[in-house]
């Protein structure tokens, strides 16, 4: 599998938000959306304790995890500091209005990293 593949219309994104694209294997990537109608790729997992970005406040160039209220660079996937860590991001293109995801990337980038887990504290 190579090349790129359409996922999306930049509009199927909300406007300072996001949407989120499932895969066959690994968690999701989430798409969001800036101000200025840039498109940004990161896996939807904060590096923290694993907080659904999806979920997240999309503000300037980064998005605020929904559980602990990190801020994570769209662009680069880094916790803007005093947080540290970092969440893999995916290459992205827009092209005629078409989000699009290299192929590769998507089936194979970061597809071990282990979902967030709830329930009882051990």
């Amino acid at each position: 599998m190579s090349g790129w593949i359409t996922v999306c219309r930049v509009e199927d994104i909300p406007q300072l938000g996001s949407r989120r694209v499932a895969r066959e294997r690994g968690l999701a990537v989430a798409l969001f959306r800036t101000a200025g109608d840039r498109v940004h790729a990161l896996l939807d997992r904060c590096p923290h304790k694993g907080g659904p970005l999806s979920q997240g406040i999309v503000f300037g160039d980064g998005v605020a995890c929904p559980l602990h209220n990190w801020t994570i660079g769209l662009a680069d996937g880094r916790a803007r500091e005093p947080d540290s860590g970092c969440t893999p991001t995916f290459a992205c293109r827009v092209e005629d209005g078409a989000v699009m995801l290299d192929a590769d990337e998507l089936a194979h980038h970061a597809t071990d990293l282990a979902p967030p887990v709830a329930g009882p504290c051990r």
